[in-house]
This record gives C-alpha cells, structure tokens and sequence, in this order.
C-alpha cells in the first residue's frame, strides 16, 4: 500500500558525490582538466544548438576513440569506485531506513541523475538503491564499446521519474502505466510522502513539480557554495536549504527525519478519519434500513 512507504529521490553530481562523476577518473584518463572536458563540450552543445547531456556523452565517445579508450560499460563502472562523497553518505541510508523501520515505515532511496548510469552502478553505494535512473550508452555487440547515447535525462526529463515511481512503473519502457489514470489506492507511493534532494538549478523542475504535489524538495550546497542557491529560496521552490552534510545529527538528517515524521503522522490520521467515516456510514446506512 502506498501509505507504508516513503520515497527518497536524489540526484548524484555535487549531491551525493563532490564534483561532476566524470571529474574523478574519466577526465584524468583523457589528460584533460575538468574545464577542458567541459568546456568542449559546452562549445560542442552551443554550435548545434545541441543538448547538453547529449554534448557530453557524444564527447565521452568521441574522445576516447581519439585517445584509444575502450568506452565499455565495464570502464565506466569500474570509475565508479573512485568517487568521493560528501560527509555521512556511506552509512546514511543505513541510518535514515533504520529511523523508518522504527516508524514502521519502509524507506526506498532513488538516483535520478542526468550522469551517466554506469559509473553510478560501479559506485559503494549503487545497493543502496531500489532503482537507478541515468544516462546510458548503447554497445556495439562485438566491440562491447559505446556507440551511441540508449538513455538521455535533461533537466526536465528527471520529471518524469517522479511519475514513475509514484505509479510503480519503473521499467522505462511501461509507458502505459506511466501514462495510465491511475488512483491513489493503486500508487506505490503518494506524492506526498516523496522527498527530493538535489544541488540547485539543474533540479528545479523536479523541486518544483514535487514540492506542487506536497511533497518536499531539499537542496543541499557545497561548503562556500549556498549563495548558488538562495535563490531557490527566494523563489519558493523548496521547502529546505542546507550543506551537504549527511552526517548524523546534521541539519540536512534532521530536516529529512522531520519530514518522514510528518508525513507517517498524517497517513495515520488519514487512516483514522478514514475509519470513522466508514464507521459512521455504516452507521447512517443501517439507520436508513430502519
């Protein structure tokens, strides 16, 4: 049922983890900077009036052929153990499902990313999650190297994840229960009972949309870092600004545990009015037999 369930949406880059993933490792390997990458494939995306995540994907093959990298799903993953996280990340879930199951709540965690799905998957904290969300690549079957982008998530495609996993459809290819009216007796979660934790711009259409729903929206900043999102404060587009801090008995943990509090005290009464009015009903219709 939907009401024993909380979901928690993330996304990965400079929220969970310090920098952009291919900042670690893939870049290095290239013998580039981070600006360099970056800014190649800024120049690429402005030229064609191209997408961004499209931009850097295609330059993730293309300059690996030219620097004769073998771009495998098998690289990318194993660039995934290199990744540095902010404090508290590695025994957060552990933490936040345990402040659940107390609740006797169930807490599901989710990566909507607009990184690439691969490295994720490589990462220590990949089990963590129920589903993974993120840009994939498409393999020549011989070469088993990357060949063209099989999954792209812009900014305003992550919304779409929100649907998805309020429905329960997460195979990306269920589009008819993703665009199915579907009642909240038959969801797999309320949007209600949702959380998103994201870094700032790029997350606003989900912040948004989540946050119309009555879920919550949380942005997290990097330490010197909150003036990038104040603004979403300004604007009202979430309910809760801070560092990303994971740590226990940090500001972020106890604004999340806050909001799961919340939201397993309003099903419960939800619940008990529920039973009073069918009690009530019962009794109305049995007076009406008379």
């Amino acid at each position: 049922m939907p009401k024993s369930v909380i979901a928690i949406l993330y996304d990965f880059d400079k929220t969970l983890c310090t920098e952009d993933m291919q900042n670690y490792s893939f870049i290095p390997n290239l013998g580039l900077t981070p600006s360099e990458f970056w800014g190649k494939t800024g120049v690429l995306g402005n030229n064609h009036s191209m997408d961004k995540i499209l931009a850097y994907m295609y330059e993730m093959i293309y300059m690996c052929k030219e620097k004769n990298i073998k771009l495998t799903k098998e690289y990318l993953n194993s660039l995934g153990k290199n990744i540095k996280y902010f404090p508290g990340v590695t025994t957060w879930f552990n933490r936040i499902n345990t402040f659940g199951e107390n609740l006797g709540i169930k807490i599901e965690h989710y990566i909507v990313s607009s990184g690439t799905k691969e490295i994720i998957e490589g990462t220590s904290i990949a089990k963590e999650f129920k589903r993974i969300y993120g840009c994939e690549f498409l393999y020549d079957e011989n070469t088993k190297e990357a060949i063209w982008p099989k999954m792209a998530i812009n900014f305003t495609l992550k919304t779409q994840f929100i649907f998805r996993i309020s429905k329960g459809a997460f195979d990306i290819l269920d589009e008819e229960k993703l665009n199915s009216d579907t009642p909240d007796k038959n969801r797999h979660v309320f949007y209600r009972n949702m959380i998103y934790i994201g870094d700032g711009m790029t997350d606003i259409p989900c912040m948004q949309v989540l946050k119309d729903k009555g879920g919550k929206a949380i942005a997290v900043y990097r330490p010197n870092d909150e003036e990038k999102v104040m603004k979403l404060v300004s604007d009202s587009r979430i309910n809760f600004v801070c560092q990303a801090d994971y740590s226990q008995n940090s500001s972020l943990e106890k604004f999340v545990q806050m909001s799961i509090e919340n939201m397993v005290l309003y099903e419960k009464l939800r619940q008990k009015e529920e039973k009073q009015l069918a009690n009530y009903r019962h009794k109305y219709d049995g007076d009406l037999d008379v």
